[in-house]
């Protein structure tokens, strides 16, 4: 974990080793500070010379500016270091996530990532910050402080180290206590942005369904839950003080006694009593400041290794050695395929193969793996068994790159960006022009929508597309994926929330304008694949036929029982499942 955060500081590291410089030169002049007081009281102010006022007087004045100034540029360095340690972070992780497969992206949930990329860097920042000026200070003050007073009178010292065994003995049991209750707050913290980011995303479903009060006493149990720990600990926490004042009061009264009767006795002046004072409160504060840093340590240790795993993190995914970089065609072929996301297996021992330039249709009941499978294609996940190839060659010999530059897949789940219809249809091709990207929405059939709003293509794309229907949305997402120019175009369910007729006039685009280009459609209707050259026909994880219309009409029982239901009640692949529910 720590090799993996110091490397973090990077460019940062020289304002990382001023910043403890001007630091300890900064405790330096303050340590020195009541030494030269109480030279001022004795030998000026005691003694009734102006001179040595004036002269004591000029390097107290001295130091302080001195102390100011050192005390600044601490404070520029760390403040400059821990924000760029910081942003480096993020900016490792972020880049890491982004090679991270979908199975990497389950391990460790959304709300995790985002946990770990908001609240744990601030963790580790502000844990930095203090690091590199507390971590020196307090034990440096510490040090000198107590050398001053061992200088100043070796016999009152005795007070002294009582007064830091009481209080290291108590911090320490306040410290462990403290450290088990901020390794469980972060995990509370994933489950409260796991609440907040599923209201968030999902609230037009949260208010159809009328559940604002379920929702509203879901986040209110996180939030209850995370405020009983920090409560906990912030409670263990505000100990320090009473324990501090009290050693502070004991160490004033034991000075104040033994000091007037060392003073009385001649083998102590008044000034080096008043310096000592001083010290005393400055041993107590560095002590105190110790305490507070190991507690920080142990809550940014948490975070250091939650933010460390995902930096960490070797995606399941990697590119071979020497990957090819090119794609030679569109053919596709699965050689008995196993795959599973658990235990369980979602598609078992698939054999076909998809020549270049054809149309296939895939079809089959809701779980039956109908999406897993066009995954495999462009390794947006790995085979557990057998083997996928495109273009002859195995996926797992291609530069990730170039496969899925050559395989573009609409997903099941259509997402928009905050942007201008040009923008979103440039994610496809950021070099794209207006005219390609207006020729690639004729063939989604998306001009017909686009061309009547106010702005057309220069239209603003709210966050998630959530100003534009289903429908259009989808054939957003196509047109932006035929802008890719693929060897293997795949539509993962793509034309479900179209209407029928517009669902024909996108099959019938494909057919006429993009006949070289493979074509993987996946459907609910038969109607949307049945122009298709052949259809892969799937059920509970297994391809069942792979064939054309007609001769599944005449071979397949399943799909022709499908397609006479769906003929009479226009339903969809399910209709049977429904059907049969409602008469058992």
């Amino acid at each position: 974990m720590l090799k993996t955060l110091y490397r973090q500081i990077g460019e940062y590291k020289t304002a990382s080793l001023l910043t403890p410089v001007f630091t300890a030169l900064e405790v330096v002049t303050d340590v020195l500070i009541p030494y030269v007081t109480a030279l001022l009281i004795d030998r000026g102010i005691s003694a009734g010379d102006m001179e040595n006022v004036y002269r004591y007087g000029a390097i107290m004045m001295g130091l302080a500016c001195l102390s100011l100034l050192l005390g600044i540029l601490a404070g520029r360095c760390s403040a400059y270091a821990s924000t760029g340690f910081a942003s480096n972070l993020r900016l490792a992780m972020y880049r890491n996530v982004q090679t991270f497969a979908f199975s990497d992206i389950d391990k460790f949930s959304t709300s995790g990532l985002v946990t770990r990329m908001t609240t744990d860097v601030n963790n580790l920042q502000n844990a930095y910050q203090q690091i590199l000026r507390v971590t020196v200070r307090a034990p440096f003050r510490l040090l000198l402080s107590i050398a001053m007073c061992l200088f100043i009178d070796a016999r009152l010292s005795v007070i002294f180290i009582v007064a830091m065994a009481v209080l290291s003995f108590s911090l320490y049991h306040i410290i462990t206590r403290v450290a088990r209750l901020f390794s469980q707050v972060f995990e509370r913290y994933d489950a409260l942005n796991q609440s907040v980011q599923e209201n968030v995303q999902a609230i037009r479903v949260v208010k159809s369904f009328v559940r604002e009060k379920y929702e509203s006493e879901k986040f209110a149990r996180a939030a209850e839950a995370l405020y009983r720990l920090y409560v906990k600990a912030e409670s263990l926490m505000a100990l320090n003080h009473p324990i501090m004042n009290m050693v502070v009061y004991g160490c004033i009264i034991a000075l104040s006694w033994w000091g007037a009767h060392f003073i009385v006795g001649g083998t102590l002046t008044t000034g080096e009593l008043t310096s000592l004072f001083t010290y005393v409160m400055s041993i107590l504060q560095a002590l105190m400041m110790l305490s507070m840093i190991f507690v920080m340590l142990t809550q940014s240790a948490a975070s250091g290794r939650r933010v460390a795993e995902v930096i960490d993190e070797t995606a399941d995914i990697q590119n071979p050695e020497n990957p090819l970089m090119t794609v030679e065609d569109g053919s596709v072929e699965f050689r008995h395929v196993t795959f599973s996301y658990g235990k369980s297996d979602a598609i078992r021992d698939i054999n076909f193969r998809i020549e270049s330039g054809q149309t296939v249709g895939v079809i089959g009941g809701t779980g039956s793996g109908k999406s897993t499978l066009v995954n495999l294609i462009s390794r947006l996940y790995d085979v557990r068994e057998g083997e996928v190839s495109v273009g002859g060659h195995d996926v797992r010999e291609y530069d990730l790159g170039q496969l899925r530059t050559a395989v573009s897949v609409v997903l099941q789940q259509n997402t928009l960006f905050t942007g201008t219809i040009l923008d979103n249809l440039r994610w496809g091709n950021p070099t794209a022009t207006e005219e390609e990207c207006r020729e690639a929405c004729r063939v989604a059939c998306a001009d017909e929508f686009i061309e009547q709003m106010p702005e057309g293509y220069h239209t603003h794309i709210e966050q998630g597309g959530t100003n534009v229907s289903g429908g259009q949305k989808q054939r957003l997402c196509i047109a932006r994926a035929l802008l890719k120019q693929p060897k293997i175009l795949v539509l993962d369910d793509s034309t479900s929330a179209c209407d029928t007729a517009t669902d024909a006039k996108i099959q019938k685009a494909f057919r006429e304008q993009l006949p070289a280009m493979t074509k993987v459609i996946i459907a609910q209707r038969i109607s949307s694949v049945c122009r298709c050259d052949r259809i892969i026909v799937m059920d509970k994880g297994r391809v069942t036929s792979f064939d054309t219309h007609e001769n599944l009409l005449r071979d397949n029982e399943l799909y022709r029982e499908i397609n006479a239901l769906q003929s009479q009640e226009q339903g969809d692949f399910d209709a049977k499942a429904r059907k049969e529910v409602q008469h058992g």
